[in-house]
């Protein structure tokens, strides 16, 4: 079967909507413009109360195809339910964090201001990367050819200027197109 666009499939289920409570964000390969035909669409909330939410949830896409939700015992003991709709796996992911605190927030606004930098010669890097099922984040720092921890890596990025960003960039071998 084949999927609709990433837009269609968050509009057809309501989900923007129906979890508007939470401050729903879109995040991931979609929106960024790299996704490979096994990315999800990833949907970044804030739940101060993790039950209220586990039961808006449920009432919501319980009966989805392959629905399952969970909490993470440590750290701010996030939920994170996943399903499958209009072609699309998506994963909801809730913490007690305001969204623009979340790692996946401010990892998907590097990769953005990244993408806007370094050109369609990055975004191909990044795709062909994410083919070779390198998950997203790892792609952009192999991409940019640094080493260690590709997620922690990122978050180091956010206080970097453009001109600083561009530097990197053009040493990675994507230079302004």
């Amino acid at each position: 079967m084949s999927r609709t666009d990433y837009q269609t499939a968050v509009q057809q289920i309501g989900i923007l909507k129906t979890l508007a409570a939470y401050d729903p964000h879109i995040a991931g390969t979609p929106p960024l413009g790299v996704e490979v035909e096994t990315s999800d669409i990833d949907i970044l909330c804030c739940a101060a109360d993790a039950e209220d939410f586990v039961a808006d949830v449920l009432r919501s896409y319980g009966e989805m195809s392959g629905f399952r939700i969970w909490q993470w015992v440590s750290k701010d003991r996030p939920v994170i339910a996943t399903f499958r709709a209009c072609g699309w796996h998506f994963e909801i992911f809730a913490s007690p964090l305001p969204v623009a605190k979340q790692f996946g927030w401010r990892h998907f606004e590097m990769e953005q201001r990244l993408l806007a930098l370094g050109g369609d010669g990055f975004k191909s890097a990044i795709q062909a990367l994410r083919r070779q099922s390198i998950k997203t984040e790892p792609a952009f720092w192999a991409a940019l050819g640094q080493e260690g921890d590709a997620y922690l890596g990122l978050l180091s990025l956010e206080q970097a200027t453009e001109t600083e960003l561009r530097a990197m960039l053009d040493a990675a071998g994507f230079g302004s197109s």
